[in-house]
């Protein structure tokens, strides 16, 4: 039996090897809330087992973001990784994703100002500075459906509180790891708290966690130097999302201080950054230049996701500038999905009613294509 070079194969099925992880191919999972956590405690269930067992056909799965503490939380129903119940109820889904022959990653979450009182006893969200960011989150009332409603004008944090947040960040990555993750993923982007840290826009700070742009990374790299120390630095990953502006977050100096930190990621030996690209229809697209710094800055992988079809994918990876492409919504109604771009079928759509809370139901409840097949078969990872 003959076998296709992997040379041969169109840049996205071709294997890659990841620090210790062999990928079989370049789709990602994207990370994608979900809502399904078992309640009270924000359990993963099996429920979410079945779900992401589904999708193990991924090179990579990224979980839904999981809250590192009580603190960190900001929507309803989402899982989190600071409990014991927590770990177990990961510990059966990343069993599950395992014996499905996949592979996957915990995304770590504070989300800061983007919260709601009712998650706090004193009603206010923490944040690098009291500003409130004009947003909204997903909150369910004691009805259970849930309602977008606006987020409060946040606390300040003290800078002495500063080191058990960072340290929230460390114990959540030693629980992943006992919950039998194959890594972990800072979310660093989309106006969370480390990206609040990083935007003159939301940090107002004159101590050392604010002004000049060490004192602005300062957070993320201690959140990722701390992270790194449990998971290893070969397996931990960062989002961030320097072209996004939503939530309060357009700064004008977000360019050099993503790129600073890059650097400062590189050092720490941190596995890859996954650039989370606007995903709105005429969001503006990341110029090359940008892409070139990055690749400059850091050595790791980097990870590309925001609306990408097959052909654009293809487009960067061919170009260099990127190693791997998540795909989100596309997995919600394909779970299959790799198998599916080999064979050049046709998505199914999906619901967006069940796209936040509920049951099985727009969730795990979705079937793969009939004879959806890869065109050929990839082999052992390589590293490319």
């Amino acid at each position: 039996m003959t076998t296709t070079p992997h040379t041969a194969l169109p840049a996205l099925f071709r294997p890659l090897q990841m620090g210790p992880l062999a990928l079989p191919h370049r789709i990602v999972m994207a990370p994608m809330t979900r809502a399904r956590s078992s309640q009270p405690g924000d359990v993963p269930n099996a429920l979410m087992a079945d779900y992401y067992a589904q999708r193990a056909s991924a090179g990579l799965i990224v979980s839904e973001a999981s809250q590192v503490s009580r603190q960190g939380q900001g929507y309803s129903f989402t899982p989190g990784i600071h409990s014991d119940a927590q770990v177990q109820g990961w510990r059966r889904v990343t069993e599950a994703v395992h014996a499905a022959g996949g592979r996957m990653v915990l995304q770590l979450w504070h989300v800061g100002r983007m919260s709601h009182a009712s998650f706090h006893a004193d009603g206010l969200p923490v944040a690098p500075s009291a500003l409130a960011p004009a947003a909204r989150v997903w909150v369910a009332g004691e009805d259970g459906v849930g309602r977008m409603l606006d987020c409060p004008v946040p606390r300040a944090l003290e800078a002495a509180e500063i080191p058990g947040v960072v340290d929230d960040f460390r114990r959540a990555a030693a629980n992943a790891m006992r919950a039998g993750f194959d890594g972990v993923e800072i979310h660093g982007a989309n106006g969370y708290l480390l990206d609040q840290f990083l935007r003159t826009t939301s940090n107002h700070r004159t101590d050392a966690y604010g002004g000049p742009v060490e004192n602005r990374t300062r957070f993320a790299r201690e959140v990722a130097a701390a992270v790194a120390s449990e998971a290893g630095a070969e397996r931990t990953g960062m989002r961030l999302a320097p072209f996004i502006t939503q939530r309060g977050m357009d700064c004008l100096e977000i360019i050099p201080t993503i790129l600073h930190l890059a650097r400062e990621l590189d050092t720490l030996g941190l596995a890859y950054i996954h650039l989370a690209e606007a995903d709105w229809d005429d969001a503006p697209r990341i110029p090359d230049e940008f892409r070139q710094a990055l690749r400059t800055a850091f050595s790791g992988r980097v990870m590309v996701a925001g609306q990408y079809t097959p052909e654009r994918a293809q487009q960067i990876l061919a170009s260099g500038m990127a190693d791997l492409v998540a795909f989100g919504r596309p997995f919600i109604a394909n779970p299959d999905l790799p198998a599916r771009y080999a064979a050049g079928l046709p998505l199914a759509p999906f619901d967006a009613a069940t796209l936040f809370g509920g049951d099985a139901h727009g969730y795990s409840d979705y079937t793969p294509a009939p004879l959806a097949a890869p065109k050929a078969r990839a082999g052992a990872a390589e590293v490319a």
